[in-house]
Formats: C-alpha cells, sequence, structure tokens
C-alpha cells in the first residue's frame, strides 16, 4: 500500500478512517474536522474508554467492535485493546507525524488550560492537578513524552496493510483537507 503526502491524491474515497499520531497531535480534533467535511461518523474513543473517576468501562471493546463493523466512520488510533479490530477494518489511516516540539507544546497548552477551566472531559473526569506530573508515571504529560517514538513505530507498522496520509506540521494539514480529502469528497457527491 501507499505512503502518501498532503498533496497525493487518495486512491479511493475513505469511508473507514483512523487518525493515528501521539498524545496532543491533535487526533481528535482532525477527527471532527473529517467527520464534518466528509459525511463519516465520528466516534471518539476517549468517550468510550474512560468511566467515572478515570476508570475503565468494561463495555469498551464491544461498542468498538460494534461501530467499527459500520461502513462509514472515522476515529483516533489508539487504545491497545481495538488497535488491531480498528485496523482490520479502516480502509484509511491519516498519520499526524508531527516534530516532536509541536507535539509537546500542543500536549502541555491544552492541559494546561484544561485544568485551569476545569473542563470536564468524559464522564465527569477533569485532568489531574499540573503537581502530579511529578508523582503519576502515567500523567498524559509524562505519557505523551515517553510513547512518541512508540506510536510512530505502530503507523510505519501499518503502510503494508492500508493506505497511510502521513502529515507533518497544521500546514500539510490543512493542505490535504482542502485538496486531496476535498477531490474525493466531490466525487461522492456526483
Amino acid at each position: 500500500m501507499p505512503l502518501l503526502g498532503p498533496a497525493d491524491p487518495l486512491p479511493h474515497v475513505p469511508r473507514r478512517i483512523l487518525v493515528a499520531g501521539n498524545a496532543g497531535s491533535g487526533k481528535s480534533t482532525l477527527c471532527r474536522r473529517i467527520a464534518g467535511r466528509h459525511g463519516v461518523r465520528y466516534v471518539e474513543l476517549d468517550r468510550l474508554y474512560w468511566g467515572p473517576q478515570w476508570t475503565p468501562r468494561p463495555e469498551f471493546g464491544a461498542e468498538v467492535a460494534a461501530f467499527a463493523e459500520g461502513d462509514r466512520w472515522v476515529t483516533e488510533y489508539q487504545y491497545k485493546e481495538v488497535r488491531g479490530a480498528l485496523a482490520a477494518r479502516a480502509d484509511t489511516v491519516v498519520w499526524l507525524d508531527h516534530p516532536f516540539p509541536t507535539v509537546m507544546g500542543r500536549l502541555v497548552s491544552r492541559t494546561v488550560r484544561r485544568r485551569a477551566r476545569r473542563v470536564e472531559l468524559w464522564n465527569g473526569n477533569q485532568e489531574p492537578s499540573l503537581w502530579s506530573v511529578f508523582t503519576d508515571p502515567e500523567h498524559i504529560l509524562r505519557w505523551g513524552w515517553k510513547t512518541y517514538g512508540r506510536s510512530r513505530a505502530r503507523v510505519r507498522a501499518l503502510v503494508d496493510q492500508v493506505v497511510v496520509v502521513r502529515l507533518s506540521g497544521q500546514g500539510q494539514v490543512e493542505r490535504w483537507l482542502d485538496g486531496p480529502l476535498a477531490a474525493v469528497g466531490e466525487e461522492r457527491a456526483r
């Protein structure tokens, strides 16, 4: 399968799309934008995974399997227990391969903003105290730092299985949305 860039035409109209990238790369934001522009259903995996008090929901795997059987969707490529099932159904992966400083800058900014505003995330959860970055090895900032290389390797492994579109930097994201994705949307509308 081809590894495409931001200007390369898509070989098909994407119907089941995974958006991959490190924590803080903009996966959920891009999923929402793809859903809005391309008319596919967006399913946010964090909303399905996290129950109250940051506990994983036991029905997560079954819920993901159910929506993955659908014909048109977009979601994030994350959570080890469902990645295989999602990759098996996906026809397109959009890889947000932003530089490390970009990703960490976004992640820090987002985390601080959410904590300061006490934003409710999923099922009543909020970002923990910023001081917990020093005590919690699973804090999102530490997680983003330590998984950067792993998430890149995971996506590279998909290139032989599915069409992967690699985007590095927000400019490339915008070019892809306005170019190749818009072009297949016009085809679908005909």
